[in-house]
């Protein structure tokens, strides 16, 4: 799957989304090394912390399905935004949990138009060890 493709699956996710609060649906497709693709949406909570982003919501999901570290080939991130659209500090710091520093990260805007980074781009000092 090329990365139009699957930044056209998660701009397709963005309907799903449940944010009823902030009105900002977000999708999210998650490739998998295997061939994979899945999908997460925004899930809003009126008391705003137990918010879920699209791309947690995705990562959590593959792991309930049994996907390991390193099992991740790419995400692919869509909101309705003039500017690219970024994982937030948390999300991106659950990506570099899982994620290769490498792995490529899509975003878009409302032009369509893709950015292509890497995880490491968007969090180059990631939190990766807990040795005391």
């Amino acid at each position: 799957m090329n990365k139009e493709q699957l930044m056209e699956s998660a701009r397709n996710m963005k309907g799903k989304a449940y944010a009823p609060y902030s009105k900002f649906p977000v999708g999210v497709a998650l490739l998998l090394k295997d061939g994979t693709v899945i999908h997460g949406v925004n899930v809003e909570n009126v008391s705003l912390g137990a918010t879920n982003c699209a791309e947690r919501t995705a990562i959590f999901t593959a792991i309930t399905n049994g996907y390991k570290k390193g099992d991740f080939q790419a995400i692919a991130v869509a909101g309705d935004t003039v500017d690219f659209l970024p994982p937030c500090s948390i999300c991106r710091q659950v990506l570099a949990e899982f994620c290769l520093p490498d792995m490529p990260v899509y975003l878009t805007n409302e032009k369509r138009e893709i950015l292509a980074l890497t995880l490491q781009d968007l969090l180059p000092y990631a939190f990766t060890d807990l040795e005391m």
